[in-house]
């Protein structure tokens, strides 16, 4: 699900247009969709290395890919992305490969989706000697040993990072993650999901951890990009108080937007460096970098890329908190997410389960989630407790929405691997870190062959 209004030039001439911009977002619930979002680490076939942007590497898989059809994306006459129709391929800095989906119905039309994308990069990539893995976190590269992508805005990010926290470089280069965007139908709408998301944000990260490795060894962690996120950047990430505040909306958002520090503002193709400046300050002309520019719709909408909240707004909301896995776990995160969100029996019982607690309970789970995952100590049980209660919840919703597939089943089928830990099974951490013990002997590298799609 793109990002509308990235380049819109309209003069800002109020918070409250801001607010009325996001809230554009709101559609009539025959028109909600899924958008599905994840990276891959690429990687040579030959020794796992993380392959360069050239020669031989990324940039070459991407204009594979072009080739196929679609616009390429260039940035200062470099590629560094794909756009086709409502699909965009994009790289993230350490040259992870993204696939930002279409905004498609039903699961069944997301299965596809992933199916035909995977199909297509594992035959160019093999080709090219590469093969490509979605995992949470590089389980063998050091942050010096990957690759930085000649994408501007990552310069800047990239100067900025070490300022604000000891690991924002790690989230760049050694992290990949799936995505679930999903529609509001009104400001209220929007507030109870919003918040039922970002309660259960810990438990997705439980549910979806698979990262136990760094830098070839277990390091007593099963998710160490959620580990990561914890160190990155107070000012943009983790889950805001604001969101559960008296009277919270579209406004009230974004005036906490406006004092999240910038990164840039993007003028004539190139990205000028605003870093620390908060966008409020920029509003008000009170930053001497961006001495008589005017700042525009686009502006904001590319400064709201730039909130790392474990639940994020903009005009649909994205849910962030798990680490990148297989086709079977991308299609699990969209699921639980439209199960819970697209059945108002569904949202009703969702929301009344998370107001047995405080959201400050939830919040603190992110703390321990990295190391115990589904065995964190929650309530008067563990995660996993709680996690059998949101399936079900979930599974319910996708009953109700009586989308099958041609075999007559419907989307509940993708909830089966999440089910199946919430029943007693491992994570995928947890089944990588029994393979490291036993069949691969203390060799990380066999998890690139074996995650590889």
């Amino acid at each position: 699900m793109s990002n509308p209004g990235a380049d819109n030039a309209t003069p800002i001439t109020s918070a409250a247009e801001l607010a009325a911009y996001i809230a554009a977002g709101c559609k009539a619930r025959q028109q909600f969709r899924i958008g599905t979002e994840h990276e891959k680490f690429g990687f040579r076939l030959s020794d796992c290395a993380p392959p360069p942007y050239a020669p031989d590497g990324i940039r070459a898989l991407l204009e594979a890919l072009a080739a196929g059809g679609g616009e390429p994306i260039l940035d200062r006459g470099q590629p560094i992305g794909l756009a086709r129709g409502e699909l965009a391929i994009s790289l993230e800095p350490g040259g992870q490969v993204e696939l930002s989906g279409a905004p498609l119905a039903t699961l069944h039309e997301t299965k596809r989706e992933l199916e035909q994308h995977f199909a297509e990069v594992s035959t160019i990539a093999e080709r090219l000697g590469l093969g490509c893995a979605p995992l949470g976190f590089h389980p063998l590269a050091s942050r010096e040993a990957m690759p930085w992508m000649p994408k501007s805005r990552y310069a800047i990010m990239r100067a900025y990072m070490p300022k604000v926290g000891r690991r924002g470089l790690d989230m760049m280069l050694r992290t990949c993650t799936v995505q679930a965007n999903l529609d509001f139908e009104s400001e209220a709408d929007m507030v109870q999901k919003f918040r039922v998301a970002l309660c259960l944000q810990p438990l997705a990260t439980a549910l979806f951890a698979n990262s136990p490795f760094c830098e070839g060894r277990p390091n007593g962690l099963l998710s160490t990009r959620a580990e990561v996120w914890r160190d990155t950047d107070p000012d943009r990430t983790g889950i805001p108080a604001v969101v559960f505040e008296p009277g919270f909306g579209f406004a009230r958002y974004v005036e906490w937007v406006l004092d999240v520090p910038m990164y840039f503002i993007r003028r004539h193709g190139s990205y000028r460096d605003l870093a620390g400046r908060s966008f409020r300050d920029f509003l008000a002309g009170r930053v001497p970098e961006a001495a008589g520019e005017t700042p525009t719709i686009g502006d904001f909408a590319d400064h709201v890329t730039t909130i790392f909240t474990d639940v994020r707004l903009k005009r649909y909301l994205e849910m962030r908190g798990a680490d990148a896995g297989g086709i079977s776990l991308m299609l699990a995160q969209s699921a639980i997410w439209a199960g819970l969100f697209y059945d108002d029996a569904a949202l009703a019982a969702a929301a009344s389960l998370i107001a047995c607690h405080p959201w400050q309970e939830f919040a603190a789970l992110r703390d321990q989630v990295p190391r115990t995952a589904l065995a964190t100590r929650f309530g008067r049980g563990t995660l996993r407790d709680l996690a059998r209660d949101v399936l079900a919840i979930a599974a319910d919703g996708l009953a109700a929405r009586r989308q099958l597939n041609p075999a007559g089943e419907d989307e509940r089928i993708y909830l089966a691997p999440l089910e199946a830990m919430a029943a007693g099974g491992p994570t995928e951490a947890e089944r990588w870190l029994g393979r490291f013990h036993s069949t691969w002997k203390g060799d990380v590298r066999p998890i690139f062959r074996e995650a590889k799609v």
